[in-house]
């Protein structure tokens, strides 16, 4: 059973979703956020603490001391260069301890999860604590890809199956079979940015997002939210597809709403549809 939650914080609206859910149950809460990466907002809606991403040792300190006995890992985190780290004896040592892994997104979260959980914590997914967020098969909302969108969804899932493959990133921006960009170190949302100046002037593509084939599943689960649904509209993409059972739709109600009125359909991929060669 949960006694205290720590919530490991990067941007956007997830970690504060997970906080309400904490309180819902009845849990305590301690958010721990990074310099340059965790929303003020998140930071002033628990007790927390801000500090830098190499600072291990001062953060295992720290929940220790706030009673902490379960940990999640929830938010985007921009990954830093080495010396942006500024890691502390226990990061170094982490690091060292890593090697190679350290090289790959998914191969990064599942060294940092086994170091949590030697550290005396046990760490949790999201779907875990807030299983409604799971997208699920099908529509969301008012509007359905055409033909033409369905093509570029399959195209899309064909070059996400390959970047997840090489621990590479999870989504792509497919446009009349062309693809515009793949995620790698920059995320979505850059991704959406970059896709913006390279789009053909006919009808809009699709942003196509699924988890890795070895996904760490308690962490950096495929997400999508407002945000994602703002950058799609501003990049000229007519629709998300998504891989259901495994990405997180974050607020709900108000990012099915933002899609019905840009003119944006919301698909779940069903698992099988998605699935891996």
């Amino acid at each position: 059973m949960v006694t205290k939650l720590g919530i490991i914080a990067g941007s956007g609206g997830l970690p504060r979703e997970l906080i309400q859910a904490a309180e819902k149950k009845g849990w305590g809460c301690f958010v721990v956020g990074f310099h340059g990466q965790t929303d003020p907002e998140t930071l002033s809606a628990a007790p927390s603490m801000q500090t830098n991403l190499g600072a291990a040792g001062k953060i295992i300190e720290r929940l220790r001391a706030e009673g902490v006995s379960d940990l999640v890992m929830a938010g985007a985190i921009k990954r830093p260069s080495f010396l942006q780290i500024k890691p502390d004896w226990v990061t170094a040592k982490f690091i060292a301890q890593a090697g190679l892994r350290a090289l790959g997104d998914d191969g990064m979260l599942r060294a940092i999860i086994r170091a949590i959980e030697e550290s005396g914590f046990r760490c949790l997914s999201v779907p875990e604590i807030l299983g409604d967020l799971v997208i699920g098969a099908g529509l969301m909302g008012q509007h359905a890809p055409d033909e033409t969108a369905q093509a570029d969804i399959e195209r899309g899932l064909q070059v996400a199956r390959v970047l997840g493959a090489a621990d590479v990133g999870q989504a792509v921006v497919v446009q009349q079979g062309l693809v515009l960009g793949v995620e790698a170190i920059e995320g979505t949302d850059l991704l959406l940015a970059r896709c913006k100046d390279l789009a053909r002037p006919v009808a809009g593509g699709v942003l196509v997002k699924i988890a890795k084939p070895k996904q760490e599943r308690r962490a950096d689960l495929p997400a999508i939210g407002p945000r994602t649904v703002e950058n799609s509209a501003a990049a000229g993409l007519r629709g998300i597809a998504v891989e259901a059972g495994s990405a997180l739709l974050i607020d709900r109600n108000k990012t099915v709403s933002l899609a019905d009125r840009k003119g944006l359909f919301l698909l779940g991929i069903a698992a099988d549809a998605a699935s891996r060669d």
